[in-house]
């Protein structure tokens, strides 16, 4: 499920988000391995500030765009509570140029 797919997490209504809560706890049972999944500049500090944003033990693969101007993100981690989720889009949600998908 493609929580957020390019909206802006800061001006998403709280009926949207309270729907998105609803579908995940649906869908998972806490804790949970989860998947996040971003596209952003390829820039070491952008890409930097994302990883600083999940605890040690998730797992990243990235891969560059074909002429290198972009870097594909996926995050595994698990997650304890569906909160941890929003929390996470949120603090990703202020990196410059950032997509959520």
């Amino acid at each position: 499920m493609a929580i957020f797919a390019g909206e802006n997490f800061h001006t998403m209504d709280p009926e949207r988000l309270k729907k998105i809560r609803a579908q995940l706890n649906e869908m998972h049972s806490w804790p949970s391995m989860y998947m996040f999944k971003f596209v952003l500049p390829s820039d070491s500090d952008r890409i930097n500030k994302l990883k600083r944003i999940f605890d040690e033990s998730a797992e990243f693969k990235m891969k560059k765009s074909r002429k290198g101007n972009y870097t594909s993100i996926t995050v595994k981690e698990m997650i304890m509570e569906v909160d941890v989720i929003f929390e996470r889009y949120n603090e990703a949600s202020k990196i410059e140029g950032i997509i959520s998908l």
